[in-house]
């Protein structure tokens, strides 16, 4: 009978099956005693995504390194049925934050007030920092120096997106890249796209909201909404 040391691949396999959270290839290797090359660990990950090909679990790349096994789309609704409480939705205001935030960072304040024609509210903010979806990266070179901020590598993992180019496409045409919603000079390293008008500008946002929440929906992360309730009072 093999033993685990002449099967790494069962050892990578079981340290995924039981963490809690994503695991890097430099933490996989460590489970291995560093016997084996980050060349041959990505190797050997590839090959479990294909020994598991076609079931209830999948293996998959998210944020860019990490790695994790999930249940595949089709099980969402039946593993509802053994979780039948409602899980929390967030805000128009909040998820409308996020996708202004996801879509076109790295965005201040003002521009989130100029996308979405109304002042930010700042439990919105507050409720994405906590939950560490968003960070402030830096701030940006004008009167006032405002803070700019981004979506965080938590917010790939939780949405298990493995680069912001996974987010759905959506826009005048339905399939722009990421930056073609940047709306600032200077903001993204393609080429910028046309302005788009006020009302392709409201059915963007509308749109992006939509989607992020089937993102998010069959996710529970808490109270989102009493807390946001909370923090106003």
């Amino acid at each position: 009978m093999s033993t685990l040391n002449e099967n790494p691949k069962w050892i990578l396999e079981g340290a995924l099956l039981t963490s809690d959270v994503p695991l890097s290839v430099s933490t996989l290797r460590e489970c291995l005693d560093k016997r084996f090359t980050k060349a041959q660990v990505l190797q050997m990950l590839a090959e479990l995504q294909d020994d598991w090909q076609g079931r209830a679990l999948e293996l998959r790349e998210v944020a860019e390194g990490l790695w994790r096994f999930q249940s595949v789309s089709a099980m969402r609704e039946i593993l509802r049925k053994l979780h039948p409480e409602e899980a929390p939705k967030y805000s128009r205001t909040v998820m409308e934050t996020l996708a202004v935030i996801a879509y076109r960072q790295p965005v201040t304040r003002g521009d989130i007030e100029k996308i979405r024609g109304v002042t930010v509210n700042p439990n919105a903010i507050k409720t994405l920092l906590d939950r560490n979806w968003i960070e402030v990266i830096g701030r940006r070179e004008t009167i006032g120096h405002p803070e700019l901020f981004a979506t965080t590598r938590q917010f790939l993992v939780d949405l298990g997106l493995n680069s912001l180019q996974d987010l759905p496409s959506i826009g005048p045409d339905e399939e722009p890249q990421v930056e073609a919603f940047e709306l600032f000079e200077g903001q993204s390293q393609t080429q910028p796209a046309s302005r788009l008008s006020d009302r392709q500008e409201l059915k963007a946002i509308d749109d992006e909201h939509a989607r992020l929440e089937s993102l998010i929906q069959p996710l529970d992360f808490g109270d989102s909404d009493d807390e946001e309730k909370n923090q106003s009072e």
